[in-house]
């Protein structure tokens, strides 16, 4: 017997931030989909929308192609839901997300990708990690796109962008979803047990104690730095 999805409220934080499409003079996302009948080039396009969305531009790399289901959808034999499918399912989405992150944070990221929208609290990330752990990775996947909101939104035939405004700091400005490091936040690196220092509220490289800076040495710049702002 299956373990049914756990209730949970949708709100957000986020909740009274217009979406991209309403929000009046913010620049419009683009929407990629095949109902137009592409021709080759913007099916070139279509096509890295997808990569784009759901591997993001710094995973997008000469293996996580799927040749095989690009030519699949080049040729109309599948939709662009199922080339998400396939290309979240696939050994290389694994290895990049789920792999290296707990089912927590790999519940966020196939949301922020696939929905297009962040999580609406940590109820939502608890229900579908259960889902995760009980039933496997492609009975989730197969919830997101073939919930309402996914098919309200996108359908079989439009490439999932982010709907939602969400203000990441990043040297004051908003980075999409799709951009923000899939891995290494301190859950990550916990499990690495990596030596860290922790130091004015910083993070600092680990270096020996026997080993001290010499001239010309980062180090040495930090450290003058530091005793500034002490004083």
């Amino acid at each position: 017997m299956s373990i049914p999805i756990l209730q949970y409220s949708v709100s957000t934080q986020n909740q009274r931030v217009n979406s991209f499409e309403y929000l009046a003079g913010e620049e419009q996302p683009r929407v990629y989909t095949t109902d137009n009948l592409p021709n080759a080039f913007e099916m070139d396009e279509i096509i890295w929308a997808c990569y784009r969305q759901i591997f993001s531009e710094h995973q997008t790399l000469s293996n996580t192609r799927q040749i095989f289901l690009e030519s699949q959808l080049r040729f109309n034999q599948i939709k662009i839901k199922d080339f998400i499918k396939g290309l979240v399912l696939s050994s290389a989405f694994r290895s990049l997300n789920y792999n290296v992150n707990n089912n927590y944070r790999f519940v966020e990221i196939c949301i922020q990708r696939i929905l297009g929208r962040d999580i609406y609290n940590e109820r939502e990330k608890l229900a579908f990690s259960v889902i995760i752990g009980s039933q496997g990775l492609e009975v989730f996947i197969d919830l997101l796109l073939n919930s309402d909101e996914y098919l309200e939104n996108f359908g079989d035939s439009t490439v999932p962008y982010q709907r939602r405004r969400v203000i990441v700091q990043r040297n004051k400005g908003e980075i999409p979803f799709n951009l923000k490091t899939p891995r290494l936040d301190q859950s990550f690196l916990d499990k690495q047990g990596l030596p860290q220092l922790l130091w004015s509220g910083a993070v600092r490289r680990f270096r020996p104690q026997e080993q001290t800076p010499k001239a010309g040495d980062p180090a040495l710049f930090l450290n003058m730095v530091s005793e500034i702002a002490i004083i």
